[in-house]
């Protein structure tokens, strides 16, 4: 099969509002959470998120464009921008019916959702529907709205597997050029659901923390008084390109997209299995499809999302998959610091193992007070501070409601 190759990154997330300040967010191990601004949040039973910070859609598009985009599809816009433009594509000299962008969302224009059809249940006498509601609530609006602006016209559609759309995107996307069906792809995923409904709806699953006398410090993974995620904004974006291709432009090469897993949990709507069994079928999966051995790989930046049974069964997936292994590797989370992105989550996370690949350092679990003894303490979670290491393979996994698990293994680029 044809090698893949990533050749720019977009990234716009609470811990920074590009791809090198997102690196330098977790380097330095910060925590993208605080007070929610976006509505009065003062009856809800959660107050914080981890929003995006000083972000003005202005910055990167005019009033009336931005108003047409729900904001989850403005951030795809944005972080798509800034991987076309990291790629160095010349939009004149490569095949456009062979370039596709794959977009996954967890839930699409919540806000859109939220605000136009809400409003509306009030209205009296002839109702005013925006002709904008549509196109702006739907998930596969974002990779259209992509393809539009530059003209790609290969495979284009949305994905939509919970907290795993964005990663099932990147793996799709992934397929289709070691396929051969496309040499170019625009990937990743997005999400805006820091809203009303969204942070009702969790609270009242019981799902995010309510640590609101110190958010900074709530989400906490693989720390015995974990209570639940933090809700998170923003996207990332990567362009995977066939290797020859990317070599015959002489593209900067960042990493190498080499296997992929998906599984299905079968078990709960929200709760995972509580031994991990379909995260150990999806990382086994993955490390066979790479053609590598589980003891190769340097890093695993897991799904981690700070809730009492998730962080428990991915880790003891972990330790069934690598076995002895697991004692050398690398573990972290880094919802720690950017929060929970659903959809978003998958490419921001993928995008962090590109970066431990090549600034040779371990983004960090920030957050960790307690040990839980309920885990082998002699795995190293890579807890509170940065580490440097130099690794060659590295692994994401991205798991959604729904039972749906992605995993996702990039290597250090080696001709």
């Amino acid at each position: 099969m044809r090698r893949v190759v990533i050749t720019g990154i977009g990234a716009l997330t609470p811990i920074g509002n590009t791809y090198s300040n997102y690196i330098e967010g977790l380097k330095t191990g910060i925590s993208g959470a605080g007070p929610i601004t976006k509505f009065d949040a003062s009856l809800f039973k959660v107050k914080f998120a981890c929003e995006l910070k000083n972000f003005d859609v202005e910055k990167y598009m005019n009033r009336k464009e931005a108003r047409r985009l729900d904001p989850f599809a403005q951030y795809a816009m944005i972080v798509a921008d800034e991987a076309v433009l990291h790629s160095g594509l010349d939009l004149e000299k490569i095949d456009l019916d062979r370039t596709g962008v794959i977009w996954g969302t967890g839930i699409g224009g919540f806000e859109t959702i939220e605000h136009d059809i809400t409003e509306a249940a009030h209205w009296t006498g002839d109702p005013r529907y925006s002709p904008f509601l549509i196109p702006k609530l739907i998930g596969d609006i974002a990779p259209g709205h992509i393809s539009i602006k530059y003209g790609f016209r290969g495979i284009n559609y949305g994905t939509v597997s919970a907290c795993a759309s964005s990663t099932h995107s990147i793996i799709a996307s992934f397929d289709y050029i070691r396929m051969g069906r496309a040499d170019i792809m625009v990937t990743g995923g997005s999400e805006a659901a820091i809203t009303k409904a969204s942070v009702g709806g969790f609270s009242a699953m019981k799902a995010m923390s309510e640590r609101n006398d110190d958010p900074d410090t709530a989400s906490r993974p693989f720390d015995k008084d974990r209570d639940g995620f933090v809700l998170g904004e923003g996207a990332g974006c990567v362009i995977l390109e066939e290797l020859d291709h990317a070599r015959k432009r002489g593209a900067t090469i960042y990493g190498e997209v080499i296997g992929a897993g998906m599984t299905a949990d079968a078990y709960h709507m929200t709760a995972p299995h509580p031994e991990g069994l379909g995260a150990r079928n999806v990382m086994s999966l993955a490390i066979k499809d790479a053609g590598i051995h589980a003891s190769d790989i340097g890093y695993v930046n897991v799904h981690g999302t700070s809730t009492p049974l998730g962080d428990i069964a991915e880790t003891k997936a972990i330790q069934a998959v690598f076995g002895d292994s697991a004692y050398n590797l690398n573990i972290s989370s880094t919802k720690s610091m950017t929060g929970h992105l659903l959809g978003g989550a998958g490419a921001i996370e993928a995008i962090a193992c590109v970066v431990a690949i090549n600034e040779g350092f371990i983004p960090p679990t920030i957050n960790h007070f307690t040990d839980d003894p309920e885990f082998d303490n002699k795995l190293n979670f890579t807890f509170n501070t940065a580490q440097e290491k130099k690794i060659d393979f590295a692994l994401s996994n991205t798991f959604g409601f729904g039972g749906h698990n992605a995993s996702l293994i990039v290597k250090r680029f080696k001709d």
